[in-house]
Parts: C-alpha cells; structure tokens; sequence
C-alpha cells in the first residue's frame, strides 16, 4: 500500500507539472487572444488589418495565437483612452495587449507596464532594423517601442485642377519645390480663384522644426519654443502674408476631405496620407471628376538645405504575468516586421519599412507598388533619401501639449488677422499698408500666446 500511495504522489505530480508547462506553451491546444488598437486606416479599409488577418490564418493558427482589432482610430485618440486605463478612470476600457502609439505614451503608462522587446528580439534580429527608426524605441536602454512603419513627410497636389490653374496663370509643378514658390502660387490662386484656398499645411509646428534648421538654428531647446530668434521670424513672415492675404486653409480637420469638396488642391503631409487621398472631387452642383494626385519632395527653405520630418510611433506590448502572451506578442512583431509582410503592409499605407532589407527592396524596384499615386510617394521619398536630411521631433516633458498649443495659437493668430485684411481692405484701407502691419501683430500676439 505504501509503494501504491507513493506511485499515485508521483503519478499526481508529474501531473501538475505537465499541466503547468502545458499551460506556459504555446500551441493549437493552449490558444491565446491578444487585443490590439491601431492607427493605420482609421478613416478607410485598413492595411494593418489586412496583414493581421493573413498572421491570424497562417502563422498565428499554427501557434494559437489570434489578434483581435478592437479600435481603429487616430493617435490623439489612443492617447486619450489609453491615459484613461492607466489611470483607471470610471468608464475606462481596458488596456489593449499590444497598441500602436509615439513614445509620449510611455510618461503616462509607466516603463513598469510595457513589454521589454530586446528580452525577446535577439542582438542579430534588432540588428535587421533600421538603426535610426529602432533608436527611437529605446528608454533608458530598454526597447519599449518597436518600428513597425514610418512616414516622412510630402507636398501632394490635385494635378487635374492646378493644371488649369497653371494654363492661366504660368506657376508651374517646378515652382512648387519652395515654401516661397508655393506661398506665391497660393497668393495668385487666391486671386485666380475668386477666394479660395489653395492648400493646408498639416503640421505647422514640423514647418517650423525644419525651416528654422534649415536657417541654422534649432526651434526647440529646453523644452521651450524659440519664437523670438531671427530664424523663426524669416519662416514666419512668408507664411503669414500668404495666409493673412488667402490661400492657406487655417481651418481644422483633415486635408484628403476638402480635397473632395474642392475647399483645397494641395497640402503638406504625411506620406501615409496617401491612403486617404480622393481619385474624384465633388462640386457645389454634384457633380464629380476623376482627379490625378501627385506627390512632390517636402518642400524647402533655402537652396543651400533641404530636410524633412520622419515620425510615426511604433507597436508597444502590455507586460503580461501569462507568459504566452509575452510570447504571442514576440512572435507577431517578428512576423509583422519580417521584409514581406512589412513591404506588403507599409506600401499599401504610404509608410515606410523598418528593416534594412525591406527598405533596399522597395527603393531598388517600385514595380512593388501597385498604384501610380503611391509610386508618386515613394518617388518623392527616393529624391529625399538622396538630397535631404530626415529629422524626428524631439522627445520632451510635455511635448504633445506644447505641439497642440502652438498648432492651435498658428491657426487662431492667422484667422483673426485674415479676417481683418479682408474686411479693412475691403473699407479702402491701403492692402500693402494692412498687410505689413497684421503680420507683425500676428508675431507678437503668437509669442505672447506661446508664453502663456
């Protein structure tokens, strides 16, 4: 009975043991679920999602693993819901398993939370990315951000519309290369026009970031904008004349929409805009017309520099105490960022891939790229790999506020004083005389704003 007894302990114990390690591996038989909020095709069919539906069927069957989409939706957004899980306000939705986002998430959510990537990429898979991308994951020696697609940034323009503009007017796609070449071709659409816009920036504060580098100064230091070095003042002064006469579009929103209405023809942008980039426009009356959209290089400041942001945020893994997870997240960001999923994945978004190797193959063979409009990207990006510099903003204490402020008091300052012009020259006023006066009041009103 004694010999019985002790083969049954044995016989339970191995039990227990085999049914721990069972539940530690991954497998078909031991599946997990991994949630996920993402940003890419937030406003249309989704890329990413297309690439996870293929892991989920392929791979992801094979190991038990199945991402599950829950939100598709901007970055600002994910900000917002995910500060509110780590702060588990009433209401909050949960944490995701894995979520993309820029690495300002990281001041909110804690380092103690996220998943340490470089535990699980080993020295020779790290080395595959792009150094400069990969760089950016890192806090305090700890990759807590993998790349999984960039964008620079780049000028798109309605060529259908601006031809006709160009048939009348002289200005020409060659004329766009400058910021001074497009604000004068605003200007002269504005008038050409009878009042309407000709393009959006979308990101005045990037404006300000490269052409305040391309005159040799820095526009951020110390976590506080530099708004009364010279610099500043020779990029701001052509932005406002053109925006305080008409042309620039200071309004909020997203530039692909009023491309559609025909409210702008041109805008500065993330190349991964190009996913949301109308092929016809609708008018007044309702009717519609195919349209051809081109993309141009970031344009520049000077003839002497040329440079351009890169940005996008990257994937971010929750810390898990079921290690199948941790697991399950490794072996998805692997596959995710392996050269033909990335490339199939980032050229159907406008983004860019991560690794080295995806990154030679797509710039060595644009027959990758299915749609004309999206080998316009990458052609543009090409020019700029060869001619520009690439910056990443800056990371510091309160830097998404300080971006939302100052994007916000541009928009406010150039309003009022465009409001202004209009009406005090439409009382007589001298419009030189008007001009010159609102553009050194909007200055001055934007650095007391900025310091507030």
């Amino acid at each position: 009975m004694k010999k019985i007894a002790i083969l049954l302990c044995f016989v339970l114990l191995m039990t227990c043991f085999s049914g721990c390690t069972q539940s530690n591996t991954l497998g078909p038989e031991n599946p997990v679920t991994l949630t996920m909020w993402h940003v890419y095709g937030s406003q249309t069919k989704s890329p990413l999602n297309d690439v996870i539906n293929e892991f989920n069927r392929t791979v992801g069957q094979e190991n038990g693993i199945t991402i599950n989409v829950e939100s598709v939706t901007s970055s600002s957004a994910i900000d917002k819901a995910l500060a509110a899980s780590a702060n588990a306000e009433p209401g909050a939705e949960r944490m995701p398993d894995l979520f993309t986002a820029y690495p300002r998430v990281v001041e909110f959510i804690g380092k103690d939370r996220l998943l340490h990537w470089d535990d699980y990429f080993s020295e020779q898979e790290l080395s595959a990315f792009y150094q400069d991308f990969l760089s950016e994951g890192y806090f305090d020696r700890e990759l807590l951000m993998l790349p999984v697609a960039k964008s620079a940034e780049a000028f798109y323009l309605n060529k259908t519309l601006f031809d006709r503009f160009s048939a009348d007017s002289g200005v020409s796609v060659d004329d766009l290369n400058t910021f001074d070449g497009i604000f004068a071709a605003a200007r002269t659409y504005y008038d050409w026009s009878g009042g309407q816009n000709f393009m959006q920036l979308n990101d005045y504060y990037n404006y300000a970031y490269v052409g305040m580098k391309a005159y040799g100064a820095e526009f951020i230091r110390n976590g506080r904008l530099r708004l009364d070095d010279d610099a500043f003042r020779k990029i701001w002064i052509p932005l406002a004349e053109t925006a305080i006469y008409g042309g620039i579009c200071l309004e909020d929103g997203y530039a692909a929409a009023r491309w559609k209405t025909v409210e702008i023809i041109a805008n500065t942008g993330s190349t991964a805009d190009v996913l949301y980039q109308p092929t016809e426009v609708v008018y007044p009356d309702n009717t519609t017309e195919a349209i051809e959209a081109i993309a141009l290089p970031y344009p520049t400041f000077t003839d002497d520099t040329a440079g351009v942001i890169y940005r996008g945020g990257g994937l971010f893994a929750v810390k898990n105490e079921d290690e199948r997870k941790n697991q399950a997240a490794y072996i998805f960001a692997k596959w995710l960022t392996e050269k033909e999923h990335n490339l199939d994945f980032v050229t159907n978004a406008g983004y860019l891939p991560v690794t080295t190797g995806a990154f030679d193959a797509l710039f060595s063979d644009f027959s990758l790229i299915e749609k004309e409009s999206y080998r316009s990207v990458y052609r543009a990006v090409d020019t700029m790999l060869e001619d520009y510099s690439f910056f990443a903003l800056p990371l510091y204490d309160g830097a998404s506020g300080v971006q939302l402020n100052f994007e916000k008091n541009v928009k406010a300052v150039l309003s009022s004083a465009h409001n202004q012009y209009v009406k005090r020259v439409a009382a007589g006023e001298d419009p030189t005389e008007v001009l010159n006066e609102l553009v050194e009041v909007s200055l001055t009103e934007l650095k007391a704003l900025s310091t507030e």
